[in-house]
C-alpha cells in the first residue's frame, strides 16, 4: 500500500466538496498579493478582488482555538460570516506583538486578554475603510452606508462586495480612532461556536510540523548527551554510514545527527553511533541534592507583597500552624514529541514547524547559522501540544544546523524518549507556610515563601533578585487575612527549567489552598464554610465558590466512600472554584468527578471556554496523580508514557462546568484549571482518609509515607 492514511483522507475529502475554511501555511497570502489580486488594508485583514476574505491569527494554534476566537474578534466588527473566511497565522512581524508577553509568542493565557481591544479595532479599521472607499467611488455620505455580510450597502440599491472595494480601500489611510460595536449588538462575539479547524483535524488535511514536506527533504535523528548541558568529545559513526538509507552523519552544538533518507533508517543507525561526552557539572544532579539544596538556599528573599505586620499578628495570635509542601519537576509531554523542518539555502533559512514564539525561533536560528533575523523565514504550523514547550527553539535551532551541515531540506524528529529526558522542565517548588489564628479560629496572619528556580532569569536574562512575575502567581490569596507576607526565593537548583501549563499558578495554589484547608481543620470548620467567611470584600471570588459547592451538593451525604474537596484561585483575571470528588482504595485515588465554576468576564466563544477547561483539568490530573521527573547522576530517569504517565480515558473524571456571564474584561481560561485540580484533590483525600499529603505527585506511595 503506497497511500498513506493521511493522504487517503485529504484526497477523498477534496473530492467531497473540500470546506470553507483554509488553514494552511502562509504562502498564499504573499503568492495572491504578488499576482495583484489581493489586497491588504491592515495587518490582519487581507480581502481578495474575489471576495475571499483572510483573517490573520498572530496567534499560535496548539488546540486552545485561537484559529477561532481570534478570527470571531475582527469578523465581528468586520461584518462577515466567520464560517466563511479562511485563516492563516501571522509571519514574523512587530505588529503581531502580544502587547501583554512584549513578544510575538503564544502563552500565559493572554491571547484573549491580548487581542480583545486590537482585533476588534482591526475590524473596525477595515470596516471604515471599505465604507469610506464606497463613499468616494459613489460620491456619497459614508453615513448613509453600512457594511456587513461581506459588501457595502447604500440608497438607492447600492452595493459593492468587500472583494470589489478592497484595492481602493487599501490605498487609503488606516483611521486611527473608529468606532467599536456595543457589546448588545454582537452576533459573533459571546456565541458558542463550533471550531473552524476541526474538519481538517478530522480529515487529516491540517498540517501540524510532522506531516511538512519539502522537495528533497531528507530526515534527521540526534543524539544528545544523557545529561543535559554535555558536549560531544568524539565519536565514531563508521558503522552508521554503512547501514541502508544514511547520507551523513554531523556534530552540531547539541549532539551527532544521523541524516538519512527516511526517519526510520535515520533512529535506526544513530543506535550504531558511539559517543564520548564530557557530561558536565549536570551529571551531579539528582533529586536528593536538589531538594538538599532548595531546602537548605541561602539566596536573599524577594517580596512579593506585603499585609500589615504578619510578624507581630503571629506573636499575638491565639495558635500558630506552619506547613511544608513540595512540588516536583514535570515535562510539558505533548502529544507531537519535538520537530522541525529546515532549509538552509544561498545564505537564507526557511525553518517550519509548531512554534509558540515565533520571534525568539528566528532570532536564534539566526545566530546558530550565521544569518541576520530578516534572513530566517519562520512559517508556523498547528502544534500538537504547547503547554510551555514549543516556547523553546532548540529544536528549530537544530534542524537549521543540521540542514546548513547537509546541505539539504531537513526534518528533525525527536523521538518520545527524546523529548522525555531533554525537557524544559517545570521547576521543583519548595513552599513554607505559617499562620496566626485568633480564638475563633480565623487567620490574623500568613506568611508565604517559595523557594524555587526562575524560568524567567534562565529564558530571558532577569537580573538575580528581580521579582519575576512568573514565580509570584496565586501567591497572594483573596481571603481577608489583616495581615500577610509574600516572598520567593530564586534559588538555581543547576537544570534547565521552561514555562509549564499554569506556571507558578500550579506550584502556589497547591500550598496555598493545602494550607487554608488545613486551617479549617485546625479550627474545626467546614472548609467552604471557613472560605466564604473570609471573602466578605471578594464578590466574584465568593460567587463562584458559592457556585461550585452548590452545584457539588456540598454538606449533603455522598455515596459510601466518595468524599469532596474545595479549592479557589484567581489567575490571568479569571476567577474560579473547584470541588473534587474522589475515593482511596489501597492508597490509589480515583477521582469521579469535578465541579467547576469560572468567572472570567466576556467569553468570545463558551464553546472553546468549556472544553479549555476540561483539557486543562486533564492535564492537571496527570501531574496530580503520577506523573514526575525524577533525576539520578544528572540523567532523566523517565522515558517514554509507561513511566510518565499522562491521565487515561478511563481516569477521566466527569466534569460539570459552570460559566458566570459577566461584562468585566475578558481574562484568560487555557491554564487556571490546570492549576486547580492539585488542591481540590488534596483535600478530597485529606477528607477521605484524615491524611495530609504535602507532596505532589498523590501517588500511593507518597499518600502511604504522609
Amino acid at each position: 500500500m503506497t497511500t498513506t492514511r493521511r493522504d487517503f483522507l485529504k484526497v477523498t475529502a477534496l473530492a467531497g466538496g473540500g470546506f470553507t475554511l483554509g488553514v494552511s501555511l502562509p504562502g498564499a497570502v504573499s503568492e495572491s498579493q504578488a499576482a495583484g489580486t489581493l489586497h491588504t488594508p491592515n495587518a490582519w485583514v487581507h480581502i481578495a478582488d474575489d471576495n475571499t476574505i483572510t483573517l490573520i491569527s498572530a496567534r499560535s494554534e496548539m488546540g486552545q482555538g485561537v484559529y477561532t476566537s481570534m478570527p470571531m474578534l475582527i469578523a465581528e466588527e468586520l461584518g462577515v460570516d466567520i464560517r466563511k473566511v479562511k485563516v492563516e497565522i501571522a509571519p514574523v512581524g512587530e505588529v503581531y506583538t502580544n502587547a501583554l508577553l512584549g513578544g510575538q509568542l503564544t502563552g500565559g493565557s493572554t491571547s484573549v486578554r491580548d487581542g480583545w481591544e486590537k482585533l476588534r479595532v482591526a475590524g473596525a479599521q477595515v470596516r471604515t475603510m471599505l465604507i469610506t472607499a464606497a463613499a468616494q467611488k459613489w460620491n456619497i455620505d459614508a453615513a448613509t452606508l453600512k457594511a456587513g455580510d461581506g459588501k457595502v450597502t447604500g440608497p438607492g440599491g447600492r452595493k459593492a462586495t468587500y472583494g470589489e472595494l478592497a484595492d481602493a480601500a487599501s490605498k487609503l489611510p488606516v483611521p486611527k480612532d473608529v468606532v467599536l460595536k456595543d457589546p448588545k449588538d454582537f452576533k459573533i462575539i459571546g456565541k458558542p461556536t463550533k471550531r473552524l479547524d476541526t474538519p481538517r483535524k478530522v480529515n487529516g488535511t491540517a498540517v501540524f510540523g510532522i506531516d511538512v514536506k519539502l522537495p528533497g527533504m531528507v530526515y534527521a535523528s540526534l543524539e544528545q548527551c544523557p545529561v543535559i548541558g554535555g558536549k560531544v568529545v568524539s565519536f565514531d559513526a563508521s558503522k552508521a554510514k554503512a547501514m541502508p538509507g544514511v547520507i551523513d552523519v554531523v556534530q552540531i552544538r547539541d549532539g551527532v545527527a544521523v541524516v538519512a533518507d527516511s526517519y526510520w533508517h535515520a533512529k535506526k543507525a544513530r543506535e550504531a553511533v558511539t559517543v564520548t561526552w564530557d557530561e558536565g557539572a549536570g551529571a551531579a544532579i539528582d533529586n536528593a541534592s536538589m531538594m538538599e539544596g532548595i531546602r537548605n538556599a541561602k539566596d536573599a528573599p524577594t517580596p512579593i507583597k506585603k499585609t500589615g505586620d504578619a510578624g507581630a499578628a503571629m506573636k499575638s495570635a491565639a495558635k500558630t500552624m506552619q506547613a511544608e509542601y513540595w512540588s516536583p519537576l514535570l515535562a510539558h509531554a505533548t502529544m507531537e514529541p519535538q520537530n522541525f523542518t529546515a532549509d538552509y539555502k544561498d545564505g537564507k533559512c526557511l525553518v517550519i514547524g509548531p512554534a509558540q514564539f515565533q520571534q525568539g525561533t528566528q532570532g536564534n536560528v539566526a545566530a546558530a547559522v550565521g544569518l541576520k533575523p530578516e534572513d530566517v523565514t519562520v512559517k508556523t504550523t498547528f502544534l500538537g501540544g504547547g503547554f510551555g514547550r514549543r516556547l523553546e527553539y532548540d529544536f528549530a535551532v537544530q534542524a537549521a544546523q543540521i540542514s546548513k551541515a547537509v546541505g539539504k531540506p531537513v526534518k528533525l524528529l525527536w523521538s518520545r524518549e527524546d523529548d522525555t529526558t531533554h525537557d524544559f522542565y517545570r521547576p521543583m517548588a519548595f513552599h513554607r507556610m505559617a499562620a496566626g489564628l485568633d480564638a475563633s479560629g480565623k487567620p490574623v496572619a500568613l506568611t508565604f515563601q517559595l523557594t524555587s528556580q526562575s524560568v524567567t532569569q534562565r529564558a530571558f536574562g532577569l537580573p538575580k533578585g528581580a521579582l519575576d512575575p512568573f514565580m509570584a502567581e496565586a501567591a497572594v490569596v483573596g481571603y481577608d487575612i489583616p495581615n500577610m507576607t509574600q516572598e520567593l526565593i530564586e534559588h538555581d537548583s543547576g537544570l534547565r527549567v521552561g514555562y509549564w501549563r499554569s506556571v507558578s499558578h500550579a506550584l502556589n495554589a497547591f500550598a496555598n489552598e493545602s494550607f487554608i484547608d488545613e486551617l479549617a481543620a485546625a479550627a474545626g470548620k467546614d472548609p467552604y464554610q471557613y472560605r466564604l467567611a473570609l471573602l466578605d470584600k471578594q464578590p466574584r471570588f465568593a460567587n463562584v465558590l458559592k457556585i461550585a459547592a452548590t452545584k457539588a451538593g456540598w454538606g449533603k451525604p455522598l455515596a459510601k466512600g466518595r468524599s469532596h474537596g474545595i479549592a479557589l484561585m484567581e489567575g490571568y483575571d479569571t476567577y474560579m472554584a473547584q470541588v473534587a470528588e474522589i475515593s482511596v482504595k489501597d492508597n490509589e485515588i480515583t477521582v469521579h468527578k469535578m465541579w467547576v465554576a469560572a468567572d472570567l468576564g466576556r467569553m468570545i466563544n463558551p464553546d472553546t471556554v468549556e472544553a479549555q477547561i476540561e483539557s486543562s483539568i486533564a492535564f492537571g490530573l496527570s501531574s496530580v496523580l503520577g506523573s514526575e521527573i525524577t533525576l539520578d547522576k544528572g540523567r532523566v530517569q523517565q522515558t517514554n508514557f509507561h513511566d510518565y504517565p499522562v491521565i487515561r480515558m478511563s481516569q477521566m473524571p466527569r466534569i460539570d462546568v459552570t460559566l458566570v456571564k459577566s461584562t468585566e474584561k475578558p481574562g484568560g481560561i487555557g491554564e487556571p484549571a490546570t492549576a486547580l485540580v492539585g488542591p481540590a484533590v488534596a483535600n478530597a483525600l485529606f477528607a477521605a482518609t484524615g491524611k495530609r499529603v504535602r507532596k505532589i505527585p498523590l501517588s500511593p506511595d507518597n499518600i502511604k509515607s504522609a
